[in-house]
């Protein structure tokens, strides 16, 4: 028997919650491997960027805590409170970019060359970004800002992901250990213009 018309919508809304969750869910679990992974890495070549990437993969994990706790009860407070937080991971994200990446410049810190740590960050660059599109969609279909703004954070991701696959190639290579820093400041850029967008109550999207 066909389901009435107006059941459609709403399943359809159902079937976009449960994929929401599942990009979040995917977006955590890689994170969590990947705190791991970048600790063993980092004890292994003593990369800055390393240990500074494993920080953002803290980060993205609290942003997906965020978007799976609002995507539980899509109620308009719950919702301004997350577009909150996410902008308080933006904030983090930037003080830790701009406090690493002037860490590394003042040092002048030569890590180990890490096969590792390439192979890693080519792959989450990857991920990061698959996933980001997938949220960006079911975001956009669902008209929830949350999962659209969280989008961000994690394309953020992909881009410090691809910064530090530069930077540690270069240094390999050619020795240029200072570009790695230099992508890190133009990120932390971009992170401050996203936390200061959600932090600015006229800002934030109408919900």
């Amino acid at each position: 028997m066909t389901p009435p018309a107006a059941a459609r919508p709403a399943d359809r809304a159902g079937r976009l919650l449960r994929g929401g969750r599942l990009l979040e869910w995917a977006t955590l679990a890689w994170n969590v491997v990947g705190v791991v992974v970048l600790a063993t890495l980092v004890a292994e070549s003593g990369s800055v960027a390393l240990a500074g990437f494993g920080a953002d993969s803290l980060i993205e994990i609290g942003a997906s805590a965020v978007v799976l706790w609002e995507l539980a009860d899509t109620g308009a407070r719950r919702r301004r409170t997350a577009l909150r937080l996410i902008g308080v991971a933006f904030a983090l994200l930037t003080v830790y970019l701009g406090v690493q990446s002037t860490v590394a410049l003042v040092t002048g810190h030569h890590a180990t060359p890490s096969p590792g740590g390439v192979l890693w960050t080519a792959l989450t660059a990857v991920v990061m970004f698959g996933l980001a599109a997938g949220k960006r969609s079911v975001g956009a279909a669902l008209r929830n800002p949350v999962l659209q703004t969280e989008a961000r954070v994690t394309v953020v991701d992909g881009l410090l992901a691809v910064a530090v696959l530069v930077g540690l190639v270069l240094d390999a290579a050619a020795g240029w250990w200072w570009a790695d820093p230099l992508a890190g400041y133009v990120l932390a850029g971009y992170a401050a213009r996203e936390a200061l967008h959600l932090l600015r109550p006229a800002a934030r999207p109408s919900l």
